[in-house]
């Protein structure tokens, strides 16, 4: 009973504090307490599109963008921002119901997330906005004022469910595969109905959330597809008009027809194959084409991106850090600009539009801005009152060794389509464009970075020119003058990095300068196309490694020795490199991954002479990077073999990159 009233005290907590939306406190509104919305004007083809207008935003047409075409917002997070003093306002400025401002500006569908019990044993929240159905209800009657449909996405977990973690809710830990399914046909139906019966017009519902390694706390396939199974029966017995969507992400590794046909293999009933897009780390839009159209075309199903974003600044607004910054450890295909954002927005949109059967987009958590605040400690109260930080500290007790450790504020302020006060961006006026365009004048948004290697002892000479982004995607090489000071300050004695600011065009620039040592290895980071001086020897039944071309899992660069296999993995690669001056040699490797299993055995190698040198190497987690070194290596014939060594249980994962010789002094 505690328990419960606790649950009740936190709902009402979260729905009857919501700064900025009185008006969507009350009981369900008569027909005419909420005024039309009259965005809807008609487009020289025939189409329609909200009536917004843009003098700065350009945006080209997406062409042959369907009638019914999704142009989707998570705002999971909406109702613990509000409960934090948040306040939402429209293009004037005026306060306004964020909803209402999304559907102005051409947003048709809205995604909530839904966790079973993300309380702790006190009905203390463990964040991220709280989500339940009861959330997803509350939402969804709302959204649903302004003609907008609902996507329900139940993560059957009590917090957040991805590739890294697909945890039981605590009530169902104990339970096997069948007892899972069971609660999760009976929690699928009374949520629906819960969320149904407040008004919300529920268009799709996604069984899991990122399910590539797992759901529900199953890792086996077809303790997994079981899952799976409950959740759709439970939709179709509900309504068989409800779309059922699975949801996948990491398209630039993941075979998405491979995980359909797994889902066929087991009977798994759905409608549409979604998966996460996040420009930085899942690869190109071509990519993303032939993954989703392959599965169109030989399932037969609908595909969709179910979770998409970009950032326009690099700044962070609640002193919680961000996941996107300004470093260069992901791809960056667009500037961090607003007009760079409407990019993204719109070829994301065009990719899955000219899929036959791509249905739609979602950009993730479009308002998830900083509560208001003197400083991080009076946010802080806030974040664990009323959930609207990534997590509280009161998830640790659920999710010890990543919320438990990492609990904070917005990681996305900046990628969100808000400002940091909530006045709405210009980019989120793209989705009432996609099918018209709006050709504002071309102009330069941002200047794009330089990065330049050097080494130990060479000169650095600084770029006199880097390229310019136009607002509609067009480059042109642009005059820069660096900061003198920096400049000098740039010594290549010994290996160090620096960061040097520059303006042209009148916008600003950074060069990047990395000083690395002399290295006797061809290719050593792997960003040559050429990579015939490496070779791979896989030591088990299927191949074991290759080279990845994604930056977030790259020390330095884009590209890097990546490996991973289900079954088991083995292999070793490495390089000869002859006709080296006698002396000794200084040898190492960096490396990152993870689930590798406590008696793997992953080291580096060195031949030299006939004699073998090794060094270990610990795996410890993504982008926790390790060295192995291995010093004083004498050779007298000029003759030396590098490699690394990886044998671990399957799932292992990981990736190794700058491979180092150098003479030692």
């Amino acid at each position: 009973m505690k328990r419960s009233i606790a649950i009740a005290m936190a709902l009402l907590m979260l729905l009857g504090c919501a700064g900025g939306a009185a008006e969507d406190s009350a009981p369900e509104p008569t027909a005419d307490a909420v005024p039309p919305l009259e965005t809807v004007v008609e487009s020289s083809d025939g189409s329609e599109a909200p009536r917004v207008a843009s003098d700065t935003l350009y945006v080209k047409k997406v062409e042959n963008l369907p009638d019914d075409f999704i142009l989707g917002a998570d705002v999971s997070v909406l109702l613990a921002e509000e409960a934090s003093g948040v306040v939402y306002r429209n293009y004037a400025g005026e306060e306004q119901d964020m909803l209402r401002t999304l559907a102005e500006s051409g947003v048709n569908y809205v995604r909530v997330r839904v966790w079973v019990d993300p309380f702790d044993s006190q009905g203390r929240g463990y964040g991220g906005g709280n989500c339940t159905a009861d959330t997803a209800a509350e939402i969804g009657r709302r959204a649903a004022r302004y003609g907008m449909k609902l996507l329900v996405d139940f993560h059957y977990s009590d917090f957040w469910a991805d590739p890294g973690k697909q945890q039981a809710p605590k009530a169902w830990a104990d339970l096997d595969e069948n007892g899972k399914a069971e609660k999760v046909r009976a929690y699928t139906a009374e949520s629906l109905k819960t969320i149904r019966d407040a008004g919300a017009d529920i268009g799709m519902v996604q069984i899991g959330n990122e399910t590539n390694n797992g759901i529900c706390g199953e890792t086996s396939v077809p303790k997994m597809c079981a899952i799976y199974r409950a959740g759709a029966e439970a939709v179709r017995a509900f309504d068989p008009g409800i779309l059922i969507a699975v949801h996948f992400t990491n398209p630039e590794t993941v075979n998405c027809s491979k995980l359909a046909y797994m889902l066929a293999s087991n009977q798994v009933d759905y409608d549409v194959f979604a998966t996460s897009y996040y420009p930085y780390w899942h690869g190109t839009l071509e990519n993303l084409q032939e993954q989703l159209a392959a599965v169109a075309k030989k399932y037969g199903k609908k595909v969709m991106v179910a979770e998409t974003q970009w950032a326009y600044t690099a700044a962070d607004g609640d002193d919680s850090p961000n996941s996107i910054g300004e470093e260069l450890k992901y791809d960056k295909p667009y500037p961090f600009t607003v007009q760079g954002q409407s990019r993204e927005i719109r070829d994301v949109a065009a990719t899955v539009s000219s899929v036959e059967g791509g249905i739609g987009v979602f950009y993730w958590e479009i308002g998830w801005i900083p509560v208001p605040g003197a400083d991080w400690a009076a946010r802080s109260a806030k974040w664990e009152q009323f959930g609207s930080g990534w997590a509280s500290s009161y998830a640790g007790e659920y999710d010890p060794n990543d919320a438990g450790k990492y609990y904070g504020g917005s990681a996305c302020d900046n990628q969100a389509l808000f400002d940091f006060q909530g006045n709405p961006l210009e980019s989120l006026k793209t989705f009432g464009f996609l099918r018209t365009g709006n050709s504002a004048p071309v102009t330069a948004d941002a200047l794009d970075s330089a990065v330049i290697t050097v080494r130990v002892g060479e000169n650095f000479i600084p770029p006199e020119t880097v390229p310019a982004i136009f607002t509609d995607g067009s480059r042109a090489e642009t005059a820069v003058t660096w900061d003198e000071g920096e400049v000098r300050a740039v010594t290549t004695d010994a290996v160090a990095k620096f960061v040097i600011h520059g303006v042209g065009d009148g916008k600003s620039a950074l060069c990047y300068v990395n000083v690395v040592e002399a290295n006797y290895l061809e290719n050593y980071s792997f960003e040559d196309k050429d990579l015939s001086m490496w070779t791979i020897t896989p030591l088990a039944a299927e191949p074991q490694a290759d080279f990845q071309v994604k930056a977030t899992d790259a020390y330095t660069g884009d590209v890097s020795l990546h490996f991973w296999n289900g079954a088991a993995v083995e292999f070793r690669c490495e390089q000869t490199v002859r006709d080296l001056p006698a002396g000794t040699w200084r040898i190492s490797v960096r490396g990152q991954g993870g689930d590798v299993g406590d008696d793997a055995d992953i080291h580096l190698y060195v031949i030299a002479d006939g004699e073998t040198y090794t060094a270990p190497l610990t795996f410890t987690g993504w982008v926790d990077w390790h060295e192995a070194l291995i010093e004083h290596v004498p050779c007298v014939s000029g003759e030396v073999t590098v490699g690394v060594y990886v044998r671990c249980r399957g799932g292992g994962w990981g990736t190794f990159d700058d491979f180092l010789l150098n003479p030692e002094k």
